[in-house]
Parts: structure tokens; C-alpha cells; sequence
């Protein structure tokens, strides 16, 4: 199989060239990199670096949630990041970021893809029931005008027996009309900047994506168990997100968590 590179060039003239992606200050397209939220975390300390996306053709160290390893061979994933600085926001409402990413991320599979892309609480992009997308966010610093670095891994051309675990695809897989990685990266980055900006327009908030983000997740209305940090084990019915972005289940908030769907009779 073929796996051209991503064109640079066309991805720079695009952030120039574009009024939506004039929001970013810059991108770089490196061939290879352990991960690139390691790499923009390191240069956080720099207040001057905002709103940059680093993207890697191969990733050898990436990390989802929990430390879990996400690995992408060359040129057949997306391994992006991008480093933002939401001054103003209140610290509880960080838990959006990687939601807003996450509605992004559906809302460009969709358009551009065309395949049925939804979300599962919090950080996870399915297609029929099978992750093809994970997104991290992370503090890289604190303060008034904090850094965050928001990583997506997205499987683009990846064959059955190139899948990570069973319960993933790929667009190829999940028959996408364009799996061209650099129209999905500029179709991405032109989603999160939409949604950005106009959550920062409204004063960052909850309600401007909380209604986009109900739409798009499968997790709401499903049986439901979630592994709570600690140890503890919360199965139940995941009602709704609250304005802190923290997902319901029943009657409870849970603001961290790795979340099965259960299956009738489970």
C-alpha cells in the first residue's frame, strides 16, 4: 500500500491562506517523534508559543489516557497536537477542551471522511462501535494564562492486521470516502478553530458546546460501566454532561474514568 506523506507546503499555504486557520500561529510536520504532546509540552515554558500544531508522520511513544501506548506506523495515522493558552478560563472548565477536540474531530470525519463518526465519554472518536480516534489533553503549564496541549491519534489507512487492539478501525476499514491525511488534518484544524473561537467569544461558556456534544455522543442514553480512578467501579444508565463537562451516571458526576458501553444483558 501507497502511504504518500502529508504535503507541508499546502498545509502552510492553508494557515495563511485561510481565514478560519489564521488562528494558528504556525504548524511543523516532522517524520518522526516519540510524542508530540511530549515534544509541545516541552515548549510551553516559552509564553510567546500559542495556538501551534505540531503533526508527526510516525509516532513511536505516543500515550493515550491511563499511559496506554498508541503506536502509529508511518504515514497511516494522523499524530497531531496543538498547544493552546485559554486565558480566563476557570481551571474546572479545562475538562471541555478535550470534548471541544472531540466534536471536532466527528464533525470533520463526517464532512470530510463521510463516515458516521460519534463520541464516547471522554476522549474517544467511534465508528460503529469501534475506536478510530483518541484524544489527550494536558496541562503543560499552570496559571492565569495556562499552556494546554490537546494530542489526537486518528487511524487513517491502517489494514485489519495493523489494528492496535480488536475493538479499532480505521477510515480505510470503515469505507471513508477520502482518506487523503492532508485534507483531514486541515478539515480537523479548521473544526477546532471554529469552536474554539466562538467558545472563547461567548466567555468560554458551558452551554456553547455542551448542545454540539450531546449530539454527537453515543455514550448518553447508554448502560454504562465506568472504572473510577481508585479502583471503585460505577455501572449504571449515563444520563447527561454537566456544565463541568463531567459525565452523569445516574445520579453521579464522574470527572475521570474509562468507559465500557455495555451491551444488553451485560
Amino acid at each position: 500500500m501507497q502511504r504518500p506523506p502529508l504535503d507541508v507546503e499546502h498545509l502552510r499555504r492553508a494557515l495563511t491562506g485561510t481565514p478560519e486557520l489564521a488562528f494558528y500561529t504556525g504548524i511543523d510536520v516532522i517524520e518522526s517523534t516519540g510524542s508530540t504532546n511530549a515534544d509541545l509540552i516541552a515548549r510551553a515554558g516559552d509564553p510567546d508559543i500559542d495556538r501551534v500544531v505540531l503533526v508527526a508522520e510516525a509516532q513511536e511513544s505516543g500515550r493515550g489516557r491511563l499511559a496506554r501506548a498508541w503506536a502509529s506506523p508511518p504515514r497511516a495515522q494522523i499524530a497531531l497536537s496543538l498547544l493552546v493558552r485559554p486565558a480566563g478560563l476557570d481551571p474546572e472548565a479545562l475538562g471541555w477542551l478535550p470534548l471541544l477536540t472531540g466534536i471536532a474531530a466527528v464533525d470533520a470525519l463526517t464532512t470530510t471522511a463521510r463516515v458516521p463518526a460519534a463520541l464516547k465519554w471522554p476522549n474517544d472518536v467511534l465508528i460503529e462501535g469501534r475506536k478510530v480516534a483518541g484524544i489527550l489533553a494536558e496541562v503543560a503549564a499552570a496559571g492565569p494564562r495556562p499552556a494546554i496541549v490537546v494530542g489526537i491519534g486518528m487511524n487513517v489507512s491502517l489494514t485489519a492486521d495493523e489494528l492496535p487492539v480488536p475493538h479499532a478501525t480505521s477510515l480505510l476499514l470503515s469505507g471513508a470516502t477520502d482518506i487523503d491525511r492532508t485534507r483531514l488534518v486541515l478539515s480537523f484544524l479548521t473544526e477546532f478553530a471554529r469552536r474554539y473561537a466562538r467558545w472563547q467569544e461567548s466567555g468560554w461558556a458551558a452551554e456553547t458546546l455542551a448542545d454540539a456534544y450531546r449530539e454527537r455522543c453515543a455514550t448518553l442514553g447508554s448502560r454504562v460501566r465506568a472504572e473510577l480512578p481508585g479502583g471503585g467501579v460505577l455501572t449504571g444508565i449515563a444520563r447527561d454532561i454537566d456544565s463541568a463537562g463531567r459525565l452523569l451516571i445516574e445520579d453521579r458526576a464522574v470527572a475521570a474514568g474509562d468507559v465500557t458501553h455495555l451491551r444488553p444483558g451485560d
